[in-house]
């Protein structure tokens, strides 16, 4: 088991596939900013559905979340820590979904980055709580959704406000 402070291994990492996919494919590993690498992941692989009806990335993204709920559970078991900071699965898929409701322009793509790391590092109500009493792979990818979801009304109010300029 690892410890909260710890950092997760490549032995790991390889060990089982959940750990591979919780992991972030090798980001969560980063020793500094696990999260922001986790959800500079989530960019390239949003590009390869974006072309995707907006019923099917969502599809897509719902699949992904809940094989993440396995994925993290699994992962924050084998190091002890049910929201160990190297588990990004959470930050990529969320992501995601931000980028599902996102202006497909690289300014657009920066501003959801940012919000949705904003939010995510920030945790304001109900994300703190949440995080604080969903305890497991559910309690991982949840708080993340709702930073998805503060990011995703922050860039449509901002998107209507530059429509009225």
């Amino acid at each position: 088991m690892v410890n909260k402070h710890s950092h997760p291994t490549f032995k790991l990492l390889i060990s089982h596939p959940a750990h591979f996919f919780a992991l972030g494919f090798g980001s969560g590993l980063a020793k500094k900013a696990p999260g922001t690498f986790g959800t500079l992941v989530g960019l390239p692989l949003f590009w390869l559905i974006h072309t995707y009806t907006l019923t099917t990335q969502l599809t897509l993204i719902t699949l992904l979340f809940l094989v993440g709920i396995y994925f993290c559970e699994k992962t924050g078991q084998a190091l002890g820590v049910s929201d160990h900071g190297g588990i990004v699965w959470d930050e990529i898929v969320a992501i995601m979904l931000v980028l599902t409701f996102t202006i497909n322009q690289w300014q657009w793509w920066l501003v959801a980055f940012l919000s949705f790391r904003l939010f995510d590092i920030w945790k304001p109500f109900p994300i703190h709580q949440c995080d604080a009493k969903v305890k497991g792979g559910l309690g991982v990818m949840l708080d993340d959704l709702l930073a998805a979801i503060y990011a995703i009304f922050c860039l449509k109010v901002l998107e209507w406000i530059t429509t009225q300029l």
